[in-house]
This record gives structure tokens, sequence and C-alpha cells, in this order.
């Protein structure tokens, strides 16, 4: 069951090699953005002749969400192009995708749980071009597992959690936004569910929503963090409109992760619990 991860080197792309070999998976590759550019279809088409995969983990994505706002070209070909030619490759391989996606493809103006089949409405460049992604894998292949995710953060990488951590201990004081809602994702739990959806050997595709349980805001996720690391830093709640930013952001992303749970006999964490094990892990590091 060969298993070839692009955006390897990225968030996620870490904590599958981490996952991988904590479970003992020994055949997955996991190519260097020179080995695999989504972007060169002639690189793609020798990785896969060369690897045969049966899976193809896709977690390449352009993931600045206000950059993309100025650079949409180049978002556009990382999320749509690139998720576009993974997609024919899979289906020259006949290897089956499991896709990255997000919350962002949602407007998130209601407060209320987000299913699969809930109209995607994106009001950002970012969103719209993973948005496009997911339809344009849906018409190329068949057999694909579309999961989208939402705030995620782990050891590994730049993300929210750590930045946080070095802000507190930079500074007295910090403003983080209170009125936007969302799930956090500790991105090893989504990296041991991928691997989960594709030991089940499962023919159920489609689109799946992945996140931690529970719901916070990012003032609450923030005051978690440092409460569990034992930070003293004055944090401040700051309203959206306070905070302008170029890109507008869902300001209630809860997704519904009953399919996945029902599907794959999933058992997921709650947010507190895992982010509790990753500033174990970081105090480590």
């Amino acid at each position: 069951m060969k298993i070839v991860v692009l955006g390897a080197s990225g968030q996620l792309g870490s904590c599958l090699k981490k996952v991988s070999e904590e479970k003992n998976i020994t055949d997955i590759s996991f190519p260097s953005e020179q080995e695999g550019n989504i972007l060169d279809k002639d690189l793609l088409e020798k990785l896969f002749s060369v690897e045969k995969p049966l899976f193809v983990i896709n977690c390449a994505a352009y993931t600045a969400v206000d950059k993309a706002e100025d650079e949409q070209d180049i978002c556009r070909k990382v999320n749509r192009t690139g998720a576009a030619n993974i997609a024919e490759a899979c289906a020259r391989h006949n290897a089956t995708l499991v896709h990255i996606s997000t919350d962002f493809v949602f407007k998130g103006d209601v407060p209320k749980l987000l299913s699969e089949t809930d109209p995607a409405e994106p009001e950002n460049i970012y969103g719209l071009t993973k948005l496009e992604g997911e339809q344009d894998i849906a018409e190329i292949l068949d057999k694909h597992f579309i999961i989208r995710t939402s705030w995620l953060y782990s050891e590994y990488a730049n993300n929210f959690v750590k930045t946080m951590l070095r802000l507190g201990k930079e500074r007295d004081q910090l403003g983080v936004i209170v009125d936007q809602v969302g799930s956090p994702t500790y991105a090893i739990d989504l990296a041991a569910t991928v691997l989960d959806v594709i030991a089940s050997d499962s023919d159920a595709y489609g689109i799946y929503h992945y996140s931690n349980e529970g719901v916070t805001s990012w003032y609450d996720f923030a005051k978690t963090i440092f409460d569990i690391s034992n930070t003293s830093v004055v944090l401040n709640p700051v309203k959206t409109s306070e905070y302008v930013t170029k890109a507008v952001r869902p300001a209630y992303s809860v997704m519904d992760k009953t399919k996945i749970k029902k599907t794959f006999g999933i058992q997921i964490p709650y947010w507190r619990d895992s982010l509790v094990v990753c500033l174990g892990k970081l105090r480590e590091v």
C-alpha cells in the first residue's frame, strides 16, 4: 500500500512523517518540493511512474490568507492548478487522492455546525482557490477523499500556538480576536486520521470534515495556551472590526464531524486535551 505525501516539508507533512513512524508504516515516501513540484506535470508523472503509489496525500497549499489577496495568481496556481495536476496524475495511475482543504470555503456568518453538504461561499481568495481545487478534483477523479480542517497547529512549522508562545515571552500585553469562533486542530491528530482513512481501504469517497472537538474563539484559544504554559501576559479581547485585515475571515466556522466519525469509526479528541499534549511536546524541544 504505497503512499506518497506531497507538500511533505510543511506542518502536516512533518506530522504525517512522525505518525507514520509511530504506526510503523514504512511504505510511505516524502518527496521534496524539487522531486514532487505539483505545478510541474512532467515531474509529477516521473514521480508517479517511479513510486507507483496506491494513495497520494496532498498537503501542499498556499496558506498565506492575507497575502493571497495580492498574490491571487500564485495562490490559484498552487491551490487549484496544483490540485488538478495531482488529480490527473492519480487518474492516470489509478491512485486514490487524500486532499486537505479548509473551513475557509464557508462564509461562516451563521452560528451553526457546518456540514459537508452546506453551500460553500468563500469570502477570501484563499478560500475561493481551495474550493476551486476541491471542485476540480471531484470532476477529474472519482477516487478521492477531501478533508476540510481548521485552525491547524503542532510542534512543527509556524502556527498560532508557537506564535503566541513567542509573543508571550516578548511582550507584556497582547490583543487577540474575540469574535471569530472555530475549532483548533492538532495536526498530529489530523495526520493519524488521514492514515486511518487510508488503512480502512474504504471506497466511501467524497468530502469530510475534521477538526478537534469543541468550540472556542482565538482569544480563548490564546488564553488557554498561556494558562497551560504558565505564561504571564495581559491578554486583551479585540473585535474583528478593530483589527482590519486584507482578507475577510469567517466569524463562525465550526464544522460538523458526524460523517467522518460514523464512516471510519474515528474518535476525535477534545481541542484542549490535544493542546496539552502539543505544549508538552514543545516543552521537550
